[in-house]
């Protein structure tokens, strides 16, 4: 695998490519990330995974200086995972001297995760995954489905200024005990770590409810009091439209349900489809 760090060398080595993959990371790279580099390495002739910790997209300078960096231990697992190219730019090849173009997706990108982190988390997101998609021109871009709302901003924005990228979403990756993965589980305190499966037993609950016929609302609800029973208090925990993000009414569509909570000092999310109920 080689490593490239400018957009120039990129080019030069995607030069002649056929079908290429592009997974786009923040690095701290785990088996769900693994799972989409695998995902394009079967799918395509060339794969290409970018790590960037990407400033614009926090808003908590803490959460930044914070979040894990390891290039070399990056690089082992995504070559071994099958990548050809890691592409590694500084924040000054994304963001040069002058940059003063932002890209904001409107509507599906405000609750939420956009309530919470506000609306600089989502502009980053976007903004940074455009200007990837267009260094990298892949056929195919893969995404994780545990950042739900992200993959919905990421497919509005691909369809809203026409850029010729499939998004192929890949299935979340949960530990053996159900908690979805994700690079802040290492962060969890031992006695806090049984105490982060109450996001999976809010979606479960909300997931068994609605089978049982509840309404969206009354779902939700009893949701919470199984998250209740494992001490964690849901930031959110929402039946949703799964291109919109807006509340869902009508089960007879699948649904997504969504959910956030501190568990202790760390902040998880998780995500769970709801399949369409049959009308009575």
């Amino acid at each position: 695998m080689r490593t490239v760090r400018t957009t120039v060398e990129l080019r030069e080595a995607l030069a002649g490519a056929g079908q290429v993959g592009f997974v786009p990371t923040m690095g701290a790279l785990h088996e769900g990330h693994l799972s989409l580099i695998r995902a394009a390495r079967q799918d395509c002739d060339v794969v290409v995974v970018s790590v960037f910790v990407n400033p614009t997209q926090f808003n908590d300078q803490g959460d930044l200086a914070a979040y894990p960096r390891d290039e070399d231990r990056d690089a082992a697992l995504a070559s071994g995972a099958g990548a050809d190219l890691l592409f590694a730019p500084s924040a000054d090849q994304i963001y040069p001297a002058g940059y003063a173009t932002t890209v904001r997706v409107a509507g599906v990108s405000e609750p939420f995760e956009g309530a919470h982190r506000g609306a600089v988390h989502f502009e980053g997101v976007a903004t940074v995954v455009a200007k990837l998609l267009i260094a990298v021109g892949p056929d195919v871009a893969y995404f994780g489905q545990k950042d739900a709302q992200q993959v919905a901003v990421v497919r509005r924005l691909v369809a809203d200024l026409g850029l010729h990228v499939e998004i192929a979403v890949c299935p979340i990756v949960r530990e053996p005990d159900g908690l979805a993965m994700s690079s802040r589980n290492i962060r969890l305190t031992t006695a806090d770590r049984p105490r982060a499966l109450a996001l999976k037993a809010g979606l479960d609950a909300v997931a068994h409810a609605v089978r049982s016929g509840a309404d969206p609302r009354d779902a939700e609800r009893r949701g919470t009091m199984d998250m209740h029973k494992l001490g964690v208090e849901p930031e959110y925990l929402a039946l949703v439209d799964p291109a919109t993000f807006a509340p869902a009414d009508d089960l007879t569509r699948p649904t997504l349900a969504i959910v956030a909570a501190p568990v202790g000092a760390v902040r998880l999310i998780d995500n769970l489809t709801i399949p369409a109920r049959e009308e009575a």
